[in-house]
């Protein structure tokens, strides 16, 4: 038999040592491939990001970007709820907060000393929110003998929660934030009635409806232009909590037919974070004015050279458009502009006028009162509540008389051209032009009136 010498069992123990090192690396990359599939599971900005191939980098490295501050809100809430103690075993109340209490009241009904309302109230400005509690919401306190307060619970909102709990002689405080995911989801609609009913029937509340109005509003007179057979079609963000709605986000894309005419847009955020809706080809949907300066209000009377005035009793031109709408309806600035009048005015009753540059000015007449603290010289946005519909002056009913001018003259503000907001920049275009693509297929594939999560994600 051969005596085996150092050098052999060198050898050998070379030989070993790779086998075993070998084995190692196979068996962490195991670990490390299915912690991978399992995070791109649980978040689809990474399963996407990862099955498209053929994906431009900067798609992939947005998808990225998301999914990593994602998880880095993740994390950072679990070691913010790790921090927190575990219940200690005392008894806990629930209080629904009535109107006028206070956590004074609060602690002085449950026997809870007045020092450890002032201890938790000066911990920081977490504890301050404790401050602003309103009827409805709920506090949830934790009891020992001799109503020796142990912890306190205080839902804020559907996100947020505030911990507070004994530590020695004093309190700690811990602030929870909810990670918020984000489904994008699709809904579609015909119109037999009204928007809002068709939007009510697609499963839309009413800040989405109005937010589709707005989005269309400068193409759209949705008090005139509204026919039985129009549709829509909306790809939308909705926002969860712990697995339940919390609620719907913003509109990313939508489309509108009306009499026949489609309009789309879309949602598109750029590198400096401003986000505004664009049409497919990259001009803004914002137009220079509003179509109407009221929602959803029924015209009354047209812009005519030669109309019978019912008070007057005698043919004058009209020179604006009737908007009728019950008394308080709010009026909106149709442009950007600086209040030249504010005040009453003959016939007009109360009227506001806005000078818009140095071409265009548009006036509000029969308001029933202004918008708090409007004063000439005021500089207005578009879409701003600037007063309130009424019948002041020479009028039979509420409505808001309406006029709008071109250098001076009179136009009919239901028929004139609106020049166009500025498109988006140059620098914007071709991230723009990728991210839509997608959006612009999914309309295309948009059928039926249901509300579906969309998968590809």
């Amino acid at each position: 038999m051969t005596q085996a010498t150092p050098t052999m069992h060198k050898e050998k123990f070379t030989h070993r040592h790779w086998l075993l090192l070998g084995i190692a690396l196979i068996v962490s990359g195991v670990v490390i491939s299915t912690y991978t599939d399992e995070a791109a599971a649980n978040r689809p900005e990474l399963s996407d990001a990862a099955s498209r191939v053929d994906a431009p980098l900067s798609d992939i490295t947005d998808l990225s970007a998301t999914a990593s501050a994602a998880m880095a809100a993740d994390s950072a809430a679990i070691k913010q709820q790790s921090s927190v103690p575990a219940d200690t075993g005392g008894e806990w109340q629930t209080i629904k907060i009535k109107r006028g209490d206070n956590l004074s009241l609060i602690f002085s009904r449950l026997g809870i000393s007045p020092q450890s309302l002032y201890n938790i109230l000066t911990l920081g400005d977490e504890t301050k929110t404790l401050k602003r509690i309103r009827p409805g919401q709920v506090i949830k306190v934790e009891l020992a003998e001799q109503s020796q307060l142990l912890g306190l619970k205080y839902e804020i909102d559907p996100t947020h929660s505030l911990r507070v709990w004994q530590n020695g002689d004093g309190f700690k405080s811990s602030l929870i934030e909810r990670p918020v995911e984000h489904r994008i989801a699709h809904t579609s609609g015909v119109i037999n009635s009204s928007l809002f009913e068709a939007a009510q029937q697609a499963g839309m509340s009413d800040r989405m409806t109005m937010e589709l109005a707005g989005i269309f509003g400068w193409d759209i007179d949705f008090a005139l232009d509204i026919r039985d057979g129009d549709r829509f079609s909306v790809i939308y963000d909705d926002l969860y909590v712990d697995g339940k709605q919390l609620r719907h986000g913003d509109i990313l894309a939508a489309e509108f037919v009306n009499n026949g005419t489609t309009y789309r847009a879309l949602r598109f955020t750029d590198a400096s974070g401003h986000s505004d809706y664009y049409s497919p080809d990259g001009k803004s949907m914002r137009k220079a004015f509003l179509r109407t300066p009221v929602e959803f209000s029924r015209i009354s009377s047209y812009f005519s050279k030669a109309r019978f005035h019912p008070i007057l009793n005698r043919i004058r031109a009209h020179k604006g458009v009737d908007y009728a709408a019950p008394i308080g309806t709010p009026v909106k600035a149709t442009g950007d502009g600086k209040v030249v009048f504010v005040g009453r005015r003959g016939g007009y009753g109360n009227a506001i006028e806005l000078q818009h540059g140095a071409r265009y000015s548009t006036l509000y007449g029969h308001l029933s009162r202004f918008a708090r603290g409007l004063h000439r010289g005021d500089h207005v946005h578009q879409g701003q509540i600037i007063g309130f519909v009424g019948m002041t002056g020479l009028a039979t009913g509420p409505h808001l008389h309406y006029e709008f001018r071109i250098d001076g003259v009179h136009r009919n503000p239901l028929k004139v051209q609106f020049p166009d907001a500025a498109p988006i920049s140059a620098k914007y275009k071709q991230d723009f032009m990728i991210a839509s693509r997608r959006f612009l297929a999914q309309l295309e594939a948009i059928d039926g009136t249901s509300s579906v999560a969309l998968n590809d994600r």
